[in-house]
């Protein structure tokens, strides 16, 4: 399958119905199966702050269970495929489960929202998130605006690629290169450079600027032509995470692809910025 399985972390909420959503999409253009899932955790974690024990503890997690299973069940029955939909439902560390789920399933991406609600938010804001985005293997699909209310909607016609030189942004590119051929959409490039004018109150040559952007341009056609991407770049000075964005929104990009686990280099520091840019994106992020 062009992506493989695709798995969502689910916990009912309204932004988890828009990652599914963005799943369900996959399913209908490439033929992506998805695994729905849902990780209660332990009852001692759960219930641990009220003062029961023994048997009401079991009967209390034994009815959040039922809950949830009935919950998982109906969870956008009408508009998933049942025959390309699998839903689970484990117990655990919601960030560990998520990646041993994606392991075992030999996912070809993980698409799952930076907020949830409940007992459940507590884990994925942030910790979660961050965790996945560190220990998965596959692409992490991810950002504030998974909000969806039509499939029918969603329109990926132009795929954005922040690159920053280091040795993932060779990955970023073929990701970005293959999903842009599936989808039938434009691609562009993406990279930011430091604004040394004035740095720490010193003076620089104004033309040093552009001898920097020069070998930036240099540099990125180089690695562009290694993996035989053929696309515009738009390059820009300033802070990475805010001007990845900017450029990526004077690009009208539907998503954006940046590398992560990249070693931070003169030219930029995706790794370190991935989580700014995930939050202060206009479209979704997909991390590889």
């Amino acid at each position: 399958m062009p992506l493989g399985d695709v798995v969502v972390p689910v916990d009912f909420s309204e932004k988890s119905e828009g990652a599914a959503r963005y799943a369900e999409a996959m399913q209908r253009r490439f033929g992506s199966k998805v695994s729905l899932l849902h990780v209660l955790p332990a009852p001692h974690y759960e219930f641990g702050a009220m003062e029961v024990g023994g048997s009401v503890l079991e009967d209390l997690f034994r009815s959040r269970v039922e809950q949830a299973e009935q919950d998982l069940k109906s969870f956008l029955v009408g508009e998933l495929p049942p025959e390309s939909t699998e839903r689970l439902l484990q117990e655990g560390d919601p960030a560990t489960e998520i990646i041993k789920l994606a392991h075992e399933r030999g996912a070809g991406l993980v698409v799952m929202p930076t907020h949830g609600y409940g007992t459940f938010r507590r884990f994925i804001l942030g910790s979660v998130t961050a965790k996945v985005l560190h220990d998965a293997d596959c692409p992490v699909w991810t950002g504030v605006h998974l909000e969806c209310d039509a499939v029918d909607a969603l329109q990926w016609k132009r795929i954005a690629v922040g690159i920053d030189m280091g040795p993932q942004s060779e990955r970023a590119l073929m990701w970005g290169k293959r999903f842009a051929e599936l989808a039938g959409a434009e691609l562009t490039v993406l990279h930011a450079t430091p604004n040394l004018e004035g740095y720490a109150g010193e003076y620089f040559d104004p033309n040093w600027q552009k001898h920097m952007e020069s070998a930036v341009r240099e540099e990125a056609a180089e690695l562009m032509g290694r993996v035989g991407v053929q696309a515009p770049l738009l390059v820009a000075c300033g802070e990475t995470a805010s001007t990845v964005c900017d450029l990526a929104q004077e690009a009208k990009a539907d998503v954006l692809v940046i590398g992560r686990g990249s070693a931070a280099g003169v030219f930029g520091r995706l790794r370190a910025n991935a989580y700014s840019i995930i939050r202060q994106s206009c479209c979704p992020v997909v991390s590889v």
